[in-house]
């Protein structure tokens, strides 16, 4: 009999997952928002993060968390909650293509974006908040009174801001990250790595690798999706996505699409392996449950 997971159970291993990696995300929002004067570099993720332990102390890091959860208990809880109940229904045909994996996986990631766009424009905010003018900040306490405010102040329009760009890294995530997943695990399964003399079998060192490669795989899809996503979100003008993106590409060329791109996989290559090492502990903890009250 196959076991029915909670819907729920993916958004709480990602919360896991966010509560070890948030200074990664924290430094790779900023490096995204900092724009670096002419003929200058833009400065390293160790820069950012050392400048930010240095000027506002160790736990400035972890500014932003409260957003950070929230977000994971709506976004992800709902991408991941979504494309495994899509993936048991297609299961029980048979088992379901890569085709029809990679779409549930866009179309979980989708709705998953939709659930957590209020979140995700707080994480931004809160993350990027300190490196601005005083006048331009926002200064949120925490995420519940941050989405209140923004609620109040800017109504529906403004808890929708940068839903397309938002949904299309929700789907690219998605289906780059948890869709690889799978065919990466699929595919690595009981192989044998070469040097090592090593069989796969599902264990933990698969769940590891597997979403290694799919981590990386994840943040070079998703980078400028991801750039043009903070952007947007951290604007204070009411300029357009299409606006924003060409003034962009004028000012810095099309580099700036993978800007942070070393953060965002130094984040996001962790974040994956935890993501999916809790997820697929959690699996197993719930297997055991239901077993030993069955």
């Amino acid at each position: 009999m196959t076991t029915v997971y909670p819907f729920w159970l993916g958004g709480v291993a990602a919360s896991m997952a966010a509560s070890c990696t948030h200074p990664l995300d924290l430094t790779k929002v900023r490096m995204q928002t900092i724009k670096a004067a002419a003929g200058t570099k833009p400065p390293s993720m160790f820069f950012v993060l050392r400048k930010s332990i240095v000027s506002q102390g160790f736990r400035s890091i972890y500014t932003g968390l409260t957003a950070s959860l929230l977000r994971q208990m709506s976004y992800s809880l709902v991408r991941i909650g979504a494309y495994e109940e899509m993936k048991r229904r297609l299961s029980q045909k048979g088992k379901p293509s890569s085709i029809q994996l990679l779409a549930a996986a866009c179309l979980a990631g989708g709705l998953g974006g939709i659930a957590g766009n209020p979140a995700d424009i707080l994480l931004v905010r809160m993350t990027s908040d300190v490196i601005k003018p005083q006048e331009h900040r926002f200064n949120y306490s925490n995420a519940l009174s941050g989405l209140a405010n923004l609620a109040q102040q800017e109504g529906f329009k403004g808890m929708a801001r940068g839903l397309g760009t938002n949904v299309t890294r929700a789907m690219l995530m998605n289906a780059s990250q948890v869709g690889s997943y799978d065919l990466f695990k699929s595919s690595l399964l009981n192989k044998t790595i070469p040097v090592l003399d090593y069989q796969l079998h599902d264990s933990l060192a698969l769940h590891t690798l597997a979403s290694l490669l799919a981590g990386t795989f994840a943040t070079t899809v998703c980078s400028p999706a991801d750039v043009l996503r903070t952007r947007v979100m951290t604007s204070t003008s009411k300029d357009s996505v299409l606006h924003i993106l060409k003034t962009s590409l004028q000012k810095e060329g099309p580099k700036f699409l993978f800007k942070g791109w070393t953060p965002a996989f130094i984040r996001l290559g962790p974040n994956t392996v935890l993501l999916f090492v809790f997820f697929e502990q959690l699996k197993k903890g719930w297997n055991t449950i239901a077993i030993e009250t069955a």
